[in-house]
């Protein structure tokens, strides 16, 4: 059958199954084969909001007898292309599977459908004395988080996803719905399937449901932002408050660059230099010896000037600043587009992989922002580039190559946070040697048509 009445077909078989909710309208579609990154659009030929649990089997299953591709959803805000519908078929837009379906405070534990937001769930929270910590940055689903083995700023106290993500309910490429895992917090019962599907980003399977890990609101909680005067400094700083194990919830440092746009975007006047921004949860007492203990390690470092922020707006508005780092970036030179990447390193690693990729900046000539969640070695580059600019684009190409390469004979990885995707596929061979191919034997063994995502992680 050809292509076209191939998916004609399918769209009236999934408006029988879901009525209005299937479309195929052009920006819809656009929209959905787009997230946040540099990488080229791919929009699907459909997409399709379903509800329930047996909606998504439903859909799948015509999907697979059609040999459509299946590309799941959150809210697009991934960074190395994961969503794009690379060869077409079938997007499933989760957003509408958005219900809390219980919270066990006694256990510290929950139950979200996948499009349930990382701020839904905590207002949800609210009053209950406990919190989700995972914070990207951008208010992506949990499924979306779970898919990429998503992480952010307090990944350094709170762990990522992977420590996060108690279970699975997964829906497989035959219509199968598995659940991964108990609510026990511990199991030695057969292979560890939830880790199997977090960080898959959708290429085994579609998540429909994410028991996740909570946490208590901490009694007492202060930020703090301190300069330097150099990129070093700063790095140095970090190093040793890691290694003498003072327990900070996060630590993100942002470069001079950075902080120039934050300031003209935020309307602040942090100084124009490399600067820190500390985060401390625990007791009154404990917050106050961790703050004092970071403050003698960044004063040694020539850290001055520590602006504090302990109520509730003030630290919101800190972090705002924070999290909104790559619309301030763009406002940097407008019409610009981001090519935005991410490594990760051991933090005894930190400063050399870093202070390379600042002279590797320096010598390329294009504008650069440096930020990162870098008390687990994790940090970012948001290089701005005239996206109609071969030459531009072709350096900017070999400042991120370099990057990902240096991390690599360092011992770190490809990607911290943002997963393989179109982006990082590369490298995964020169990360992970044989064990790519461990990967494709389970790919094929779970998703023998290969419809699940395609085109992510490695190519076939």
């Amino acid at each position: 059958m050809e292509p076209g009445l191939a998916i004609d077909r399918l769209v009236s078989q999934l408006s029988a199954l879901v009525g209005d909710r299937v479309t195929t309208s052009a920006p819809i579609r656009q929209r959905h084969g787009q997230d946040e990154s540099y990488h080229a659009p791919h929009p699907p030929d459909a997409v399709v909001f379903p509800r329930t649990t047996d909606e998504v089997v439903q859909i799948v299953r015509l999907c697979a007898a059609a040999r459509m591709p299946i590309v799941p959803f959150g809210v697009g805000t991934s960074l190395e292309g994961n969503i794009a519908a690379v060869r077409g078929g079938v997007c499933l837009d989760m957003g509408q599977m958005n219900r809390i379906v219980e919270v066990n405070r006694e256990d510290l534990d929950c139950r979200v459908q996948p499009g349930v937001t990382r701020k839904q769930l905590n207002r949800e929270l609210n009053g209950t004395g406990l919190f989700f910590p995972i914070d990207p940055g951008a208010d992506a689903t949990l499924g979306g988080m779970a898919s990429t083995r998503g992480s952010g700023t307090m990944a350094v106290r709170y762990g990522t996803m992977r420590e996060n993500v108690l279970g699975l309910e997964v829906v497989l490429a035959d219509g199968r719905v598995i659940r991964t895992s108990r609510r026990a917090r511990k199991s030695a019962a057969g292979y560890d399937l939830t880790r199997l599907f977090v960080g898959a980003e959708g290429t085994l399977g579609v998540i429909t449901e994410v028991t996740a890990r909570l946490h208590p609101v901490p009694e007492a909680i202060s930020a703090a932002v301190c300069p330097f005067p150099g990129l070093e400094a700063a790095i140095e700083t970090v190093i040793l408050t890691i290694q003498m194990g003072i327990p900070v919830a996060r630590i993100e440092i942002l470069d001079e660059v950075m902080m120039e746009a934050v300031n003209r975007h935020s309307k602040l006047d942090y100084p124009r230099q490399p600067t820190l921004f500390f985060e401390f949860h625990g007791s009154e007492a404990a917050v106050a010896e961790q703050a004092q203990r970071v403050g003698e390690i960044a004063r040694e470092h020539g850290g001055a000037g520590f602006r504090w922020a302990a109520r509730p707006e003030d630290r919101s508005r800190l972090w705002h600043a924070r999290d909104n780092t790559l619309y301030a970036a763009l406002g940097l030179r407008p019409g610009a587009r981001a090519m935005i990447t991410d490594v990760c390193v051991p933090i005894s690693r930190l400063a050399e992989c870093m202070l390379a990729t600042r002279a590797d900046i320096d010598r390329s000539g294009l504008t650069v922002c440096i930020v990162g969640h870098v008390g687990d070695g994790n940090f970012h580059l948001l290089i701005l580039v005239d996206p109609n600019d071969p030459e531009e684009i072709a350096r900017a190409t070999d400042l991120h190559d370099a990057m990902v390469m240096r991390a690599l004979a360092l011992q770190g990885t490809c990607t911290g946070e943002h997963g393989v995707g179109m982006g990082k596929m590369g490298f995964l061979q020169a990360e992970l040697g044989e064990a790519v191919s461990v990967m494709r034997q389970v790919k094929r063994s779970l998703d023998p048509d290969g419809i699940m995502n395609p085109g992510k992680i490695f190519a076939d």
